[in-house]
């Protein structure tokens, strides 16, 4: 593999290697917890070395299965290197966890993930590290926050529900100053759209469930490191809550990221598409999605991103009760009402910013959705969708609001 390589390109190549299988073109599931050696120098040096990239020492720690994938992910967005964990969720929290211990403080984006924040207000806190939640638009200023006893500022962007894009450079930056380092959860954009190691990013998490497994049919997280130093930290912290990903999961992941490319293509198009549509429509305040021209955001991501995909919010100018909800959602045929994204599926869900923010306020007065658009035809999309908003206006005429 040329190292100029095109993204593209390294989607299809990364992690193969055919003459190591007998020819074969993707490298086969491996099945086994425990790896023999044939002799004992072996095998102390295996385990002296076992949470090194492509050490095979023992199944929990990884197979050939799982580094085809960790290699690739990691060489994709520019890490040193990455491991599979069971989850979104856990990437983000094994993340945290390798940086911190009692007594010390990190900073949160007001607008992650709501697991996240459950983590860090339950888990971390039982633990003794203090959390504070920070305006993800803060940028630079984020400096003011740091105390002697920070070790960490984890980002998300866009954010989680609402889609704030961070300066993340600026944020990097101001972070190093101090002697942090700087996690983000990269899910969104996918190593492929947002390089987040040239952006100043240390550890870089991704729900490999959305757009890597791309098919709604596998859990799978990814945490990749910047540094060699970084990656041993996290791999310790994995293998000392005994994560384990198992190497079918791993296989689906590695398939899915042979054709993120062509799907991120299909699903951004879609999302434009419908995003501008919905811009226009009566019911609808606003479109929270950087790639839209006016959006809050849409300066930042053209400077940082390389390209986006089919999942942003909407407000309505008016909240409907559960009732309206029910009316513009419940009867949708291409859209199912789930709590997940990154399939071929679209998706829809209600959405409460005011529920999950403790740094800044949520001043729109209406209810919000999130739409992922999946890979069906645009224009059945809105057809569907502008059914479902009907339903939603004679909801409204009906009640009188």
């Amino acid at each position: 593999m040329k190292k100029d390589s095109d993204d593209r390109t390294k989607l299809s190549h990364l992690g193969r290697r055919p003459q190591d299988y007998h020819g074969a073109a993707n490298p086969p599931v491996y099945h086994t917890s425990t790896v023999v050696k044939p002799s004992a120098a072996e095998f102390l040096e295996a385990r002296k070395h076992k949470y090194d990239k492509g050490t095979l020492f023992y199944g929990r720690m990884g197979t050939p299965t799982h580094f085809a994938l960790e290699e690739a992910v990691a060489e994709i967005e520019g890490g040193y290197g990455s491991l599979l964990v069971p989850s979104g969720l856990a990437a983000i929290t094994i993340a945290i966890l390798s940086q911190v211990k009692a007594g010390d403080h990190i900073l949160v984006a007001d607008t992650v993930y709501t697991p996240n924040r459950a983590f860090c207000d339950g888990f971390l806190a039982a633990m003794g590290v203090e959390t504070s939640y920070y305006d993800p638009l803060i940028g630079g200023d984020i400096a003011g926050l740091i105390r002697d006893n920070t070790r960490l500022v984890f980002v998300e962007s866009p954010g989680s529900v609402t889609f704030e894009v961070q300066d993340i450079p600026a944020i990097a930056e101001a972070a190093h100053a101090r002697g942090l380092k700087v996690a983000m959860d990269n899910s969104w954009a996918t190593p492929l759209h947002f390089k987040s190691f040239a952006h100043g990013v240390d550890i870089s998490v991704h729900s490999g469930t959305k757009f890597i497994v791309g098919h709604s049919d596998a859990m799978l997280g990814v945490v990749i490191a910047g540094n060699e130093e970084l990656y041993v930290r996290i791999r310790e912290t994995a293998g000392a809550l005994g994560m384990a990903v198992g190497p079918d999961d791993a296989y689906l992941g590695l398939r899915g990221l042979r054709t993120l490319a062509v799907r991120l293509d299909r699903h951004f198009e879609t999302g434009k598409t419908l995003a501008a549509w919905l811009a226009g429509h009566p019911l609808v305040e606003r479109v929270m999605y950087p790639p839209l021209p006016g959006d809050p955001g849409h300066a930042l991501w053209r400077r940082d991103f390389t390209g986006g995909c089919g999942l942003f919010g909407v407000t309505l100018r008016q909240a409907p009760r559960k009732e309206g909800l029910g009316a513009l959602m419940d009867e949708l045929a291409y859209f199912g009402i789930g709590a997940s994204w990154g399939g071929y599926e679209s998706l829809i869900m209600p959405t409460n910013p005011t529920a999950t923010r403790s740094a800044t306020e949520w001043p729109a007065p209406g209810r919000t959705f999130r739409i992922h658009c999946g890979l069906e035809d645009s224009e059945d999309l809105i057809d569907d969708l502008a059914a479902g908003l009907d339903r939603l206006a004679a909801h409204f005429k009906r009640s009188g609001a």
